[in-house]
């Protein structure tokens, strides 16, 4: 049986665009914010962020904890600039 894929809702895609909106406004290169994860304990490859960013790859709650930190940003603040897209956010034209 072939492996069961997780689809990466909407709270998730917006997470995923709040990280890479602030790691550019950071000034972070992909290669950069990873090292900064792996460095806080976290071991994460720039490929591993890459697919975050393109909702290729779920990011977990460690993980995101993680990246917040290397962001310089409470997490709170990153799902807060998600929830600020309602329409990202938007399930099933609800």
């Amino acid at each position: 049986m072939p492996p069961r894929l997780l689809g990466i809702g909407p709270a998730g895609r917006a997470a995923a665009q709040a990280i890479e909106r602030t790691r550019v406004a950071r000034g972070y290169s992909q290669r950069q914010l990873a090292a900064r994860v792996t460095a806080l304990g976290r071991p994460m490859t720039f490929t591993a962020l890459s697919r975050i960013e393109r909702t290729v790859r779920r990011c977990d709650i460690d993980d995101f904890v993680a990246i917040a930190a290397a962001l310089g940003a409470p997490p709170h603040a990153l799902l807060a600039a998600a929830s600020s897209r309602p329409e990202s956010l938007r399930v099933g034209g609800i």
